[in-house]
């Protein structure tokens, strides 16, 4: 029984080591209009060989860039970076105990709060 059950498992990781059989996909043509906004023009730049592309650019950012690929990197460092802030206001408020709307709280009051006083 353990002779059978060591074979049964060998025979089944065996099948992980395997080369993956090769699948065909069909070659689909890009539609004229974007997939976002089906009455807008699909952006030259954006074909879809960049993940997550369906043609979303209506302030037509793309037609500015000269290459994609550096605004895509720019996305990321900025995003890192608001993360960081965002660890940035925990900290401060674990190490001074308060939140950090009383140490700024200009900046977290309504723009109109100091124009109409309600």
């Amino acid at each position: 029984m353990a002779r059978l059950l060591a074979a049964a498992t060998l025979a089944a990781t065996a099948g992980a080591f395997l080369a993956p059989a090769p699948v065909s996909t069909p070659v689909v043509a890009r539609a004229e209009n974007s997939e976002a906004f089906p009455f807008l023009k699909r952006p030259e730049k954006l074909d879809g060989t960049m993940i997550g592309d369906v043609g979303f650019d209506p302030l037509r950012l793309a037609e500015v860039q000269v290459d994609l690929t550096y605004a895509r990197g720019a996305e990321v460092k900025h995003g890192r970076i608001a993360m960081l802030a965002v660890v940035g206001y925990a900290a401060e408020e674990y190490l001074l105990g308060t939140p950090v709307a009383v140490h700024s709280s200009g900046f977290f009051e309504p723009f109109w709060a100091h124009f109409f006083h309600v």
